[in-house]
């Protein structure tokens, strides 16, 4: 006979199922809390961090020690001439920025984040408006020189303290969001880039207007008026910036413990505070990563085909038979293209986590535009060239930049990875500066268009490498999740470890 529980072995049961329903209403509605919590707070990250962000980089294109858009305006307003430089003299004021912005790099980027007490000081909240509001100054009294070795002076100064700014920026980023939300984020401040080299010609062109006033020329007013406005926002920036989640004002007690673990969860940051503790083993082993080897090359050439277009764009165009001034405001057509572009692509590889197609497409703009500009002697076909490969590298850099933070662990090795990315970016910047004009005379820059073409062809190539390495990576990271314990597995892995997916 089947056995009838008795009164109280019901009631045990009723209570137990009681107990779980309760238990997963609850569930339900801290899940349904995060939701809510978490779009709200990375819509208050975007409008608190990012435009301060943005105008840092805005900026460093405006009126920062590369000058990348101002000093080809000003260029073009009689620089060269005013200073009675040659072409190579040119290059070399160019250059001469690379070397201080290259050593300042890896140092300023392991200080962004620093666990010695005396050192706390530092922090990104102070490095990266302090190094702001000085090169402002210098870009001031960039205005005022009179000869050749003052420019060069100026130009050593802006190298030195812009070097540590956009490694920094970008690892900055990343101790505020997650690492499938961050190429959009870094878009949105790396595009400002193209805003820049549009905003900077139509600038340009309204300043030389002032050529004569105050007895000093257009060139002169470009730099001053610039570099005085980058101060003020320097100053300001001291107040804006938040160290950390941890320490942002805008974000209250719940809101920063929901940041905490969605960044530790997703990789972003350790998941205690040792994994992210400073080592100089960490740092080595930054240069065992096959993914640092493969984009290094990637990096290179971006820089150079970034840097040529920055500094030439005015050159390029005033070389198709436009008067100075309608030069000024032709450059801006390009730059305003690839705000979009870069904008829209970024958006695609956060939402799709596609960061080598993004990449590889980009690439494939530029090759299609250099073909152009390489096969065509109609002056609408050249110009029309530039928006192909202007959005081109323009997009291709917040990906490159996203797809190494996204896939270098922990904190230290992520910094050093792109400290040293970037310096092969501006060791690129430096052939750059005598690829165009000293290397490869106007109008065609024959030789330089055949060299950019190919680099964009061998750009193409390692960053399909890279995202077969990185997919392959993750099947094997698969197979050994299928069999052991994350219990089981060696402690500092970082990104090395089989429960750390890439980012494709």
């Amino acid at each position: 006979m089947e056995k009838i529980p008795s009164k109280q072995s019901r009631s045990s049961l009723e209570l137990e199922k009681t107990a779980d329903n309760t238990s997963t209403t609850v569930d339900s509605v801290i899940e349904s809390h995060d939701a809510v919590v978490g779009k709200w707070v990375w819509w208050k990250m975007d409008l608190f961090i990012l435009p301060v962000v943005t105008m840092f980089y805005f900026l460093s294109w405006l009126v920062s020690p590369f000058d990348r858009t101002n000093l080809g305006n000003a260029r073009v307003a009689g620089l060269q001439k005013d200073l009675k430089m040659t072409n190579d003299q040119y290059s070399m004021a160019l250059t001469v920025t690379f070397i201080p912005y290259i050593a300042s790099e890896i140092p300023s980027n392991l200080l962004l984040k620093v666990d010695n007490f005396q050192l706390r000081i530092v922090g990104p909240d102070r490095l990266l408006p302090a190094l702001l509001t000085l090169w402002g100054v210098v870009t001031t009294v960039q205005g005022t020189v009179h000869s050749y070795s003052g420019l060069l002076a100026c130009r050593f100064f802006l190298g030195l303290l812009e070097g540590g700014v956009l490694p920094g920026l970008v690892l900055y980023l990343s101790f505020f969001y997650p690492r499938h939300k961050l190429q959009s984020r870094i878009s949105a401040f790396f595009s400002s880039s193209s805003l820049a080299g549009a905003f900077t010609g139509l600038l340009a062109s309204a300043l030389m207007d002032l050529n004569g006033k105050a007895g000093r020329p257009a060139w002169a007013w470009i730099f001053i008026v610039e570099g005085l406005f980058t101060v003020g926002f320097g100053l300001a920036s001291f107040f804006l910036l938040p160290r950390s989640p941890a320490s942002a004002r805008f974000l209250n007690a719940r809101e920063k413990e929901y940041v905490d673990a969605q960044l530790r969860e997703g990789g972003a940051i350790g998941k205690n505070d040792k994994e992210d503790t400073f080592s100089w083993s960490e740092v080595c082993k930054t240069f065992k990563l096959p993914q640092v080897w493969l984009l290094a090359v990637v990096y290179f050439f971006n820089g150079t085909i970034v840097f040529s277009l920055g500094y030439f764009i005015p050159s390029i165009v005033l070389s198709l038979g436009y008067t100075p001034h309608r030069t000024q405001l032709m450059s801006a057509g390009p730059f305003g293209a690839a705000f979009v572009v870069t904008n829209v692509a970024s958006i695609i590889s956060d939402r799709y986590r596609c960061r080598g197609i993004v990449s590889i497409f980009s690439v494939v703009c530029c090759v299609v535009g250099y073909a152009m500009f390489l096969g065509s002697y109609s002056k609408s076909v050249l110009y029309g060239s530039l928006f192909l490969t202007v959005s081109g590298i323009n997009a291709l850099s917040p990906a490159l930049a996203a797809w190494t933070a996204n896939n270098v662990a922990p904190h230290v090795r992520r910094a050093t990875a792109i400290a040293v990315l970037a310096m092969l970016t501006n060791a690129g910047g430096i052939l750059s500066t005598w690829m165009l004009g000293s290397l490869s005379p106007p109008p065609r820059y024959t030789s330089a268009t055949i060299a950019f073409l190919v680099f964009s062809c061998v750009m193409c190539l390692f960053l399909v490498f890279t995202l077969f390495y990185f997919s392959n990576e993750n099947k094997k990271k698969r197979v050994i999740r299928e069999t052991k314990v994350q219990a089981d597995e060696a402690e500092g892995l970082g990104d090395r470890s089989a429960w750390f997916e890439y980012i494709l």
